[in-house]
């Protein structure tokens, strides 16, 4: 898989820095060819998503949520290897959409997340995925989202 940085560049966007865990947690484990990533939320640098979907946000602004916690797992990512050239497969893709009960958009939501996923590194990025509805988020964010990405330890 090949990341394409171009992609960022013309959506306007940017990869932030590694958040700092807000819990008791890390980051990011590493096991085997594996990353098991934590759950990043809907803060990217300088853009914030917070609220529930069906009330305070628009399923394209919850599009914008989850592309944003992607981001945020794609900085630890880079992080941990050093380089997005190991990555060799994005296994899955978990995501948790802070919503009312009755909404029912939530694979709409996390495809704001494949989607630009599918963009940066190629249809070979296709990945499984759920998408769960929750009463509330740390820190009362729209969008959290962890992830599985496989890569080969020979190309760190």
């Amino acid at each position: 898989m090949q990341f394409n940085a171009r992609v960022l560049e013309e959506k306007g966007l940017q990869l932030p820095q590694p958040p700092q865990p807000v819990g008791s947690y890390v980051q990011c484990i590493r096991t085997g060819n594996l990353l098991h990533l934590s759950g990043g939320i809907s803060v990217d640098g300088e853009g914030a998503f917070y609220g529930k979907l069906g009330r305070d946000l628009t399923v394209e602004e919850g599009q914008k949520a989850a592309a944003a916690a992607i981001l945020n797992r794609l900085a630890v990512i880079r992080a941990e290897l050093g380089s997005f050239e190991p990555i060799t497969r994005i296994v899955a893709v978990n995501g948790f959409v802070n919503c009312v009960p009755e909404f029912t958009d939530q694979a709409k939501v996390l495809n704001g997340a494949s989607d630009l996923l599918v963009e940066l590194f190629g249809p070979e990025a296709a990945h499984s995925r759920s998408a769960v509805g929750v009463a509330s988020l740390p820190l009362g964010v729209a969008v959290e989202i962890n992830m599985i990405v496989e890569f080969d330890p020979s190309r760190l």
